[in-house]
């Protein structure tokens, strides 16, 4: 497919190769793999990649080739795809192929991708066009310059890796004869860069990896240098390459290039370097390569004649001149690439700036010459924008970001309308484009729609005041209606809640019920949710009923369903409730009908809760997937409603006892989104702290620097008081439980659910310190813990009585731990009311009835009843044992033995299986490194076997443990005839 041209030797990347090669050999065998290729400007990997597609159509491979490109701040969409499709277009082998997927043609043809499910319907439509085509035959796939790449396309690519061309059969096995292989400048890759989230999350799948091109050694250079001339050369040249290229290719033939130029001495920076070859040239080719450097890395023949404006002869002259050089290479339709993207740069920077303005106004004319094809809206914009035109840069802007809005790129489409809105107050009145919907407040509407959409929730906020301070008087009360409403949405999401009920009220103030209207119904909508969040429930349900009346006689589904799951959270018992979720199910269906993504995701997410907060955890998790998965495919991952799904997944898993899970998931968000804050981190915070990680409470003091975050505070709340619990600081536990109280009290002075948690974690501390006292005799200092107690369960009773999430199984749960906390600090421990905490955590949970099993095995041994006390002992053991929960373990194991209570333990071995094998070898005298070889286990698993039989039998030593055993009728002195 590609006309591949080599002439620089590959030198010094046997070992890449080999690995490339076989990914190659796999892909032709049916075993479909991806190599993200990483390495710095220049250092060689589109020579490389060069070589591999070289081999690939030799060994009778198909090889696609794609090139992102760097248009500052303008996206165009899908480009590296775009150009693959074309060259496809291009051969009528394939033209089956690309008809039996018209959502395909449609992208090809510039034609709309359409809503989240037209999006869908193109990446699915490209997956199995790819797969197709390596039904044909083998296939690989090369995209360039994924540094460059627009959101659309890194979309793109995510879909094809992770659920698309790599997806493997039922069996397990890969089925496509498919290669990906993707190249990116690693030095690019700045703290923020888009990219590196989804490399991230690549790497993690299975059939990708990475490969980074590393520098070449000196010796390599030196090589490389010879080899590329036919002449030999001095060797003071040779190693002053060497030493100024420092192990990049493109540096050394490009100081190599410029030797014998006769300026004696060779310049240290590359762009300087590259100006020297370029200042070789003739004049006209010096003026041909500046021409090109303005329209970018890639020119067409055609549009390179007409704006330099040379006779053709001359302008074929000056092309084989460059190209001679290697400074131009020649592509396929008849197009010109720079040899290297920094070649580009070094001539675009050198212009100068009246010249630029000049070159760039001559490419927009002619694209503009070529009809306003939606595809070049972006790229005309660009010109447009550069050369100083700024009426007809804000005319390309806006078609660019209706083009993005119809092929399902928000990014792009958020960054076209705010380069629109730049331009607009500086484009006279009478120059702007006209029509419906084209006014600055209007524009701000739409691109904070698109900022939400992306996740950029303050950025929609402040697009949204901009759009509020610009409705002047004149303006219809529905627009203004709809910029507050909008404006609501928007600070709830930022938990700005007070000012988001203000506006809502305000919006649906300024319009009539009747007659009905679709603003009057979103406006209604959004003041249910306000009115929820601010604890005005009547209000909320008054208004929720009468706008559904409205929604369905209108048959505005999607907002049918946004006041279908208020209802379902406000009216009765909840989204707990089975008529709650059902309503839930209702409001998906309805939202999934209309294709309204947001709301569908905000359906799914309180399902998810809903089966949570009713106590069937499990449950739960299939409304997560499916949720995330909405978003995914909908590029909301970002946004508000996912991002707490995102939370809830780690929970869920936290709550279940599957850490090490929740654990990896965690690290995978917390590099996939890196801005994330409490909803990435805070179950994996929790299991740190639970295993003796008391740095976790360091990274949760991060949570709470910058700008106040709700989400991050509450978790940097639990996660401190946690830490001041385990270890023992009651004042610290207490204060951190105040103060997070305190800072997440709203405006209506009702606290925070988490208040129930907090106080259950805090009252353990207080506990323990009264506890401690009451034993040396300070019956003053128990006596003010115990006070203090009291204090801390008074809003925790309250906030349980009178509603919310609190009253679920889980609130009960821990206020019937705090309960019992407080019957320990005030009076001691208390039977009955830690089995009533051990019997409230049984909807689930793991590690919190294990922690309440060793409270409750405390109190029964203080009650003298101490079988009952071994078997809640050796319960919560076990249960700490598997999750690693260290710092709760070694006090479960004081508690056996300081009470002797392994010595209570009823005749059943309390040993596993293993550990039964494990302790007859100990009775014969084994060392560990020997237990480990009898029974094909590592020593250091012998060791924990060993550390848990010595805990079980509250035994002190190894000896001690075999005299127990023997005690107890667990080993027969038999055992040890052969020792």
């Amino acid at each position: 497919m590609s006309q591949i041209s080599i002439s620089t030797p590959l030198i010094g990347r046997d070992d890449e190769l080999a690995r490339l090669s076989g990914v190659l050999q796999h892909a032709r065998g049916g075993e479909a793999r991806a190599v993200l290729v990483a390495g710095d400007a220049g250092v060689g990997k589109t020579r490389l990649l060069d070589e591999v597609t070289g081999r690939a159509a030799t060994a009778g491979m198909t090889v696609l080739t794609g090139h992102c490109v760097d248009l500052g701040d303008v996206g165009l969409p899908y480009l590296p795809f775009t150009e693959v499709l074309g060259a496809l277009a291009q051969d009528e082998r394939f033209a089956d192929a690309l008809a039996a997927y018209p959502a395909v043609g449609r992208l090809l043809g510039g034609g709309a991708v359409g809503d989240s499910g037209g999006r869908l319907r193109l990446f699915e439509g490209i997956a199995g066009l790819l797969a197709d085509l390596s039904d044909i035959a083998p296939l690989l796939l090369v995209l360039e310059d994924l540094h460059w790449a627009d959101q659309s396309s890194r979309d793109l690519l995510r879909f094809l890796l992770s659920r698309g061309i790599l997806q493997r059969s039922a069996g397990g096995a890969p089925t496509h004869r498919l290669a990906v292989l993707a190249s990116y400048r690693a030095d690019d890759l700045h703290r923020r860069h888009p990219l590196r989230p989804l490399l991230a999350e690549l790497v993690r799948l299975p059939g990708v990896e990475r490969l980074e091109l590393r520098p070449m050694a000196d010796g390599e250079v030196a090589r490389l240098v010879r080899s590329l001339r036919e002449a030999p050369l001095p060797d003071p040249t040779v190693r002053r390459i060497v030493e100024r290229a420092e192990g990049n290719a493109f540096y050394a033939e490009e100081l190599l290039a410029a030797t014998g130029s006769g300026d004696g001495g060779v310049p240290s920076g590359l762009a300087d370097v590259l100006l020297i070859r370029f200042e070789q040239l003739s004049d006209t080719a010096q003026q041909v390569l500046r021409t090109a450097a303005v329209a970018g890395r890639r020119v067409e023949h055609d549009l390179l004649r007409d704006a330099v404006r040379l006779p053709e002869e001359a302008l074929e002259t000056a092309l084989r001149e460059a190209i001679g050089r290697q400074l131009l290479v020649p592509g396929e339709g008849d197009t010109y690439a720079f040899r290297h993207a920094l070649a580009r740069e070094a001539v675009y920077a050198d212009l100068l700036p009246g010249e630029r303005a000049r070159l760039h106004g001559a490419f927009a004319r002619l694209l503009d010459g070529r009809g306003h094809r939606a595809e070049s809206a972006a790229e005309r914009a660009h010109h447009y924008r550069e050369s100083h035109d700024l009426a007809e840069a804000l005319a390309a802007s806006l078609e660019a970001a209706d083009h993005a809005q119809r092929v399902g790129a928000p990014a792009e489409e958020l960054r076209h309308l705010e380069a629109a809105l730049d331009l607009w107050s500086a484009v006279e009145p009478a120059a702007r484009p006209s029509g419906e919907g084209v006014d600055r407040v209007r524009l701000m509407l739409r691109a904070s729609a698109a900022a939400a959409h992306t996740g950029a929730l303050h950025r929609a906020v402040s697009l949204t005041r901009a759009a509020l301070a610009g409705v002047g008087q004149e303006a219809d009360s529905e627009l203004a209606a709809r910029v507050r409403y909008t404006l609501a949405g928007n600070l709830m999401s930022v938990d700005n809640l007070t000012a988001a009920y203000a506006y809502s009220s305000e919006a649906l103030d300024m319009i009539p019920a009747d007659p009905p209207s679709r603003t009057w119904v979103w406006a209604a909508a959004t003041h249910v949710l306000a009115a929820r969040h601010v604890g005005e429930n009547e209000t909320a349900l008054r208004i929720a009923r009468q706008a559904l009346d409205r929604a369905e006689e209108l048959g505005v589904t999607d907002a049918q369903a946004d006041l279908l799951i208020s209802l379902a959270v406000v009216e009765g018992d909840g989204r707990r409730s089975v008529e709650g979720r059902e309503r839930l199910r209702r409001a998906r269906e309805l939202a999934r009908s209309s294709g309204n993504a947001p709301v569908e995701t905000r359906a799914l997410f309180n399902l998810a809760i809903g089966t949570f907060e009713a106590g069937h955890l499990e449950d739960s998790l299939p409304w997560i997937t499916e949720g995330l998965d909405r978003a995914r495919r909908a590029g909301l991952l970002s946004s508000p409603y996912p991002m707490e799904m995102r939370y809830l997944h780690l929970l869920v898993l936290y709550t279940l006892g599957r850490w090490d899970e929740c654990v990896r998931a965690a690290s995978t968000d917390a590099e996939v989104l890196p801005a994330a804050g409490g909803y990435r981190v805070a179950p994996a915070l929790y299991v740190a702290l639970a295993r003796g990680d008391f740095t976790a409470a360091d990274r949760a003091r991060t949570l709470l620097e910058g700008p106040f975050d709700w989400m991050a505070t509450l978790v940097a709340g639990i996660a401190l008081t946690e830490a001041a619990a385990l270890q023992g600081d009651a004042e610290a536990a207490v204060e951190r439980m105040r103060s997070t109280v305190a800072v997440l009290t709203d405006d209506t002075d009702t606290p925070p659910h988490v208040t129930v948690r907090l106080a259950a974690l805090a009252l353990s501390a207080v506990a323990d310190r009264a506890t401690e006292l009451r034993l040396k005799g300070d019956q003053e200092g128990a006596r003010r813990w115990a006070e203090t107690a009291t204090e801390l369960l008074v809003p925790a009773r309250a906030l349980a009585v009178h509603g919310g999430v609190a009253q679920g199984p889980e609130g009960q749960a821990w206020l019937a731990r705090a309960e019992a906390e407080w019957t320990r600090a005030v009076s001691g421990p208390d039977v009955e009311a830690w089995a009533r905490a051990v019997a409230a955590f049984d909807f689930g949970d793991v590690y919190e009835p294990a922690r309440c099993r060793l409270r409750y095995a405390e109190a029964l041994l203080a009650a003298d009843r101490r079988e009952e006390a071994a078997a809640e002992a050796r319960a919560a053991r076990e249960v700490f044992a598997r999750l690693g929960a260290t710092v709760l373990l070694e006090q479960v194991d004081e508690l056996i033995r300081r009470g002797r209570l392994a010595e209570a333990l009823p005749t059943a071995s309390p040993l596993t299986a293993r550990e039964q094998d494990v302790l007859r070898l100990l009775a014969r005298g084994r060392s560990n490194r020997q237990i480990g070889e009898e029974l094909f286990i590592t020593g250091k698993t012998a060791s924990v076997h060993v550390s848990n039989i010595l805990a079980k039998l509250g035994a002190a030593s190894r000896t001690e443990a075999v005299a127990v055993a023997y005690r107890k009728g667990l080993i027969a002195p038999e055992t040890t005839a052969h020792g």
